[in-house]
């Protein structure tokens, strides 16, 4: 698979470093977004990537993960991968070398990367989606 979209190849992803304004996600309200998860997705026309992982975070099996593990409640790492036949895979750690605490099968996707990772945090009060180079 390639990139069809040059705002989306590393370099570009690689100069969000921080954000100048947060975006309330519309569904759930205790979800913000940073200048470059909203770049992916409306270059990536990805704003379901955005949705997936914020319904996620209302879900009863995170709740349950994030009161076994206190990581899961301060920060933890999603990754959507995109395989050759257009489905992909969505999934959230708790750290880099475990296991998948959430896995999410998609069928179908049209993201024009072959994978992006999404970090989220949480303040005490929201959960903020950002790019790795944000953080």
């Amino acid at each position: 698979m390639t990139n069809h979209n040059p705002q989306l190849e590393e370099d570009v992803l690689r100069m969000f470093t921080g954000t100048s304004k947060y975006f309330r996600h519309s569904i759930n309200r205790n979800v913000l977004f940073t200048d470059g998860v909203r770049h992916v997705a409306e270059e990536g026309e990805a704003f379901w990537l955005i949705d997936a992982i914020a319904i996620w975070l209302t879900d009863q099996k995170f709740r349950e993960e994030a009161q076994k593990d206190d990581r899961i409640q301060s920060l933890h790492f999603w990754k959507l991968t995109v395989n050759e036949d257009r489905s992909a895979i969505l999934t959230a750690k708790a750290d880099s070398p475990e296991e998948p605490f959430i896995t999410q099968a998609i069928l179908f996707t049209d993201f024009p990367l072959d994978s992006i990772d999404i970090w989220v945090g949480n303040d005490g009060e929201y959960w903020t989606l950002y790019l790795p180079s944000e953080h």
